[in-house]
């Protein structure tokens, strides 16, 4: 078996410790990493310097080939980004309404039940990819069926498979939800893009294009990457899992912990808009700069023992959603998904075994880093 993600030393450590930047060729460009806490922090509110305007080269590896879209509001700078962002709040918000938190709380006992009945059952495509599916489908308010699509486009909406026909295809089925929309109206994200308005006029088909790709593409593998994390820690660390069942209260505080110790967004990119002197580095106007969110969550500067995962660490203050204006859109619905998996698995599971676990791995030239698993075998002991 695989050694667990979180038992995996911290790669960013030495160049974060030594001056804290790490230059590393991404796509056959150098781009220096910004690894410290402070400095993570600093650089995600300092738009002016580092700017998000910058379609399809805000995630890394860039997307220029998968998609034709900016993503919204992710790839544009304040103010627009606050206008578009007030588009896209209220559908992302109804995570914490109490009729989306009874259904979530449904798919988790269904989902659970199930795996229940199995002798041994596959995390990451029988039971992540399907919660994280079927809880976007919540979240935007269409039915469970369309789910089932989504389903079958694996961890990545770009990157598992060819990422440039799954691009298209991804395209062409968000023509025929806006197209749907417009013409039956609804409740539905996708319908109400068709008739949102931004600064007194209406949508372009290429916005509403943007807010769609970003709710496929944006969080799909980090809550299913967050999702299999967590079950692989409850099965390595039994007394962490006996220590939840105690008290549910503690669900909120592990949450946390949880995405401080997953990471499941390594870094995001900006680019520099004037000459900045970096160790190791002379960035020029154009040139990318990578926020490590990843590095700053395991800086021994703010969180003590970073490489510990302590289920009760309080503050926390880590950066596992981004910061500043572009504060992850999707951080509510992670959260929902979690702990109500967690809450899930405190009522009804009483141990997880660890059949068999192959990690998924970011090799970089420069760093390798541990991104939860390809494939996680478990078996799953229902509560007597």
């Amino acid at each position: 078996m695989s050694c667990p993600f979180h038992t995996q030393p911290d790669p960013f450590r030495e160049a974060r410790e030594r001056d804290g930047v790490l230059v590393n060729n991404f796509q056959g460009n150098e781009v220096p990493m910004v690894l410290r806490h402070s400095e993570v922090r600093a650089a995600a509110k300092d738009w002016q310097t580092l700017s998000s305007d910058a379609p399809m080269r805000v995630p890394i590896p860039s997307e220029e080939e998968v998609r034709t879209v900016r993503q919204l509001p992710l790839e544009v700078d304040p103010p627009a980004q606050s206008d578009y962002r007030e588009i896209a709040e209220p559908f992302f918000a109804r995570a914490k309404l109490p009729e989306v938190i009874a259904s979530m709380e449904t798919l988790v006992a269904e989902l659970l039940d199930d795996a229940l009945t199995r002798d041994v059952v596959e995390i990451v495509r029988e039971f992540a990819i399907p919660l994280q599916s079927r809880a976007l489908a919540i979240l935007t308010n269409l039915p469970d069926a369309e789910a089932r699509i989504w389903i079958g486009w694996g961890t990545h909406v770009f990157r598992e498979g060819d990422g440039t026909s799954k691009g298209a295809a991804l395209e062409t089925y968000i023509n025929q939800l806006l197209d749907d929309g417009m013409r039956v109206p609804s409740d539905s994200f996708f319908s109400a893009l068709t008739r949102a308005t931004f600064q007194g006029r209406p949508l372009t088909r290429e916005e509403m294009m943007g807010f769609c790709s970003i709710m496929f593409a944006g969080g799909r593998d980090t809550v299913i990457n967050s999702v299999s994390g967590v079950i692989a820690h409850l099965g390595v660390a039994p007394a962490d899992f006996a220590w939840l069942r105690e008290d549910q209260r503690r669900i909120v505080n592990a949450s946390e912990e949880f995405f401080r110790v997953i990471s499941p967004v390594t870094h995001l990119a900006r680019v520099a808009t004037t000459e900045i002197r970096m160790p190791g580095k002379h960035v020029h106007p154009g040139d990318l700069v990578a926020l490590c969110f990843a590095s700053a969550n395991y800086d021994a500067n703010v969180f003590d023992c970073p490489e510990e995962t302590r289920l009760d660490r309080k503050p926390n203050p880590h950066v596992a959603f981004g910061f500043g204006p572009h504060l992850c859109l999707g951080a509510a619905h992670a959260r929902l998904v979690v702990r109500t998996l967690l809450k899930g698995l405190c009522e009804r599971v009483r141990g997880i075994e660890i059949i068999e676990a192959r990690e998924k791995l970011e090799k970089e030239t420069s760093y390798q880093r541990s991104l939860a698993y390809d494939r996680l075998h478990v078996r799953l002991l229902a509560k007597g």
